[in-house]
């Protein structure tokens, strides 16, 4: 029995909560991978998968499994990466998250690590708080962009790099402007009264408008919800609702015409945005080099120019 792949089975049949498609992911039969999953409860002596007509979850003993399934792959990684690497050139897959309304800051990250280590194979993906902070404590994710101000809510000891203090604008059409105006401040009372098209309360993003909205006493019921950041954007151009992005956000879709940004105010939000590790691992070649950059003058720069409160 290889124990590493059939650990890599049995993280992917926990991702994805189906034998099928967690053998399509680790492109195997379902038959081999069912097979290599009861080779190892024989070898560890305990039932780790429930199972039924269908995938029905893993056993106390299997989420045992699991934990350490997680470490030995990333250590198997972390191997590899300092096998493969060279001195100054860092090789490996680097998997990082971010919450949806900080994809753009990520994705610019991504870009600038890649450019600098042609060596490194970043993952961008997006993903509510709650899944960053499950990612952070499985190790399934090397590095997530999210609310700093969430750190301690799993017990995981958590390392963090701050990178930006969002503000909050309300996004309109204005079919005077040929690219996206910074307009004046606008009240979250007034901007309550207006069609919104907002994210799902799931989302922390959401708590922290209703928050807002709740503070600033109103009661907002969205005519418009969404997962998605980029039905956030584009609902806007292409109806009658407004939204309430970020600056990053609202950076990112600075070069659209017709839509105008105007800073809430009454009262003032600002959320701490930071990158986040798990603290008490060893880091792989890839986020040795990530964590250089984050740290570096340059980046810092930059991350500042593209969030926060913006220059009109």
């Amino acid at each position: 029995m290889n124990l590493l792949a059939s650990m890599r089975y049995l993280v992917a049949l926990s991702e994805h909560r189906h034998f099928g498609r967690a053998a399509q992911a680790c492109h195997i039969t379902q038959p081999a991978l069912s097979n290599a999953l009861r080779a190892l409860e024989e070898e560890f002596g305990v039932v780790i998968v429930k199972r039924g007509r269908a995938y029905a979850g893993l056993t106390h003993e299997g989420e045992i499994v699991l934990s350490a399934a997680h470490r030995m792959l990333h250590e198997g990684e972390v191997l590899q990466q300092l096998l493969r690497s060279e001195a100054e050139h860092p090789r490996g897959h680097l998997r990082m998250a971010a919450v949806p309304t900080a994809i753009p800051i990520l994705t610019r990250f991504a870009g600038r690590l890649q450019a600098r280590h042609p060596g490194i194979s970043p993952s961008v993906l997006s993903m509510s708080s709650l899944e960053l902070e499950t990612g952070l404590e499985s190790l399934s994710l090397d590095v997530a962009l999210g609310y700093t101000e969430r750190m301690n809510v799993r017990g995981v000891k958590l390392s963090a790099w701050p990178q930006s203090i969002e503000h909050y604008f309300l996004v309109r059409r204005a079919s005077h402007a040929r690219a996206l105006q910074i307009g004046e401040p606008i009240g979250w009372a007034e901007a309550g009264g207006l069609p919104l098209c907002l994210l799902t309360p799931e989302m922390h993003n959401r708590f922290i408008i209703d928050q807002a909205f709740a503070e600033a006493g109103v009661t907002v019921t969205p005519a418009i919800e969404t997962n998605s950041v980029l039905t956030l954007a584009l609902s806007v151009g292409a109806g009658s609702v407004c939204a309430v992005l970020p600056g990053a956000m609202v950076d990112a879709i600075r070069s659209h015409g017709q839509l105008e940004a105007l800073p809430l105010v009454g009262p003032e939000v600002r959320t701490p945005i930071g990158f986040m590790t798990q603290a008490a691992v060893r880091p792989s070649r890839a986020l040795e080099a990530a964590l250089a950059l984050i740290q570096s003058p340059e980046w810092q720069q930059e991350v500042a120019a593209h969030s926060g409160a913006l220059r009109p």
